[in-house]
């Protein structure tokens, strides 16, 4: 979804204006979307939420499942709607992103140029503007800060349910195989809550959870595994051939 992210300041920025989104072909290949914690009631009645390794952090991250192959968003349609009641937030904040800075609980608001929602120039004069004619900050980059600011917040507590899970030796690789077309395939390198082990944890341990309100979201996972059926029939619808 990023192609060149870089930090908004405002001698590079001075004219750019951020377009509305108002069609998502920018996702239409990406078969994952990273998922905070708070939002896996919602997103739980549309997608597969799994967990994916970040072997370089040594941690699990949640993300749903957009597709069953790489590069295939199957909730994008060919006119660039969102085919969904749900869209993740980290698709509603694009072209916007933070990234860390040198000082430690500090981010920096990044955008990718590289998008068609970005004109740097401005020259066209649509969208709406970083910086006004003094070279100050508009609502535009008040409103993006106000909202990635609440996203990290949502991002770091989801770290830490991820943690905990992993610490309990909660997580487990999926082991599902799904029909495509007329063909079988297996969907792997993903993880889930495994159900037994959710069962047998000890009456201090299943309070600690409950303590730290995980629950919900432990049990929305498990239930959005059947949304693995939805993704399947919308491979299919997509697989069958056009009426003439």
């Amino acid at each position: 979804m990023f192609e060149k992210v870089v930090p908004v300041n405002r001698e590079r920025h001075a004219r750019t204006r951020i377009k509305e989104i108002t069609g998502f072909g920018f996702a239409k290949d990406f078969h994952i979307a990273y998922l905070t914690m708070h939002e896996f009631a919602r997103a739980a009645a549309v997608y597969p939420i799994v967990f994916v390794e970040d072997k370089e952090k040594d941690a699990f991250r949640p993300v749903t499942l957009l597709g069953l192959d790489a590069g295939e968003n199957l909730f994008v349609g060919e006119a660039g709607k969102w085919e969904a009641s749900y869209i993740p937030a980290i698709i509603r904040r694009y072209p916007f992103a933070l990234a860390g800075s040198a000082t430690e609980g500090q981010f920096t608001i990044c955008l990718d140029e590289a998008s068609s929602l970005v004109s740097v120039d401005g020259k066209d004069g649509e969208g709406n503007a970083l910086f006004d004619d003094k070279g100050e900050p508009t609502q535009v980059i008040e409103n993006v800060k106000r909202y990635l600011g609440e996203l990290q917040q949502m991002d770091q507590i989801t770290g830490e349910f991820a943690k905990a899970l992993s610490e309990l030796n909660m997580l487990t690789p999926l082991q599902m195989r799904v029909r495509e077309g007329d063909r079988e395939k297996n969907i792997a390198g993903c993880w889930v809550v495994n159900e037994e082990r959710l069962n047998n944890l000890s009456n201090d341990k299943f309070l600690e959870l409950r303590t730290k309100r995980y629950l919900p979201a432990i049990y929305a996972q498990l239930m959005s595994l059947a949304q693995i059926e939805r993704l399947m029939q919308l491979k299919d619808k997509r697989l069958a051939p056009k009426a003439a």
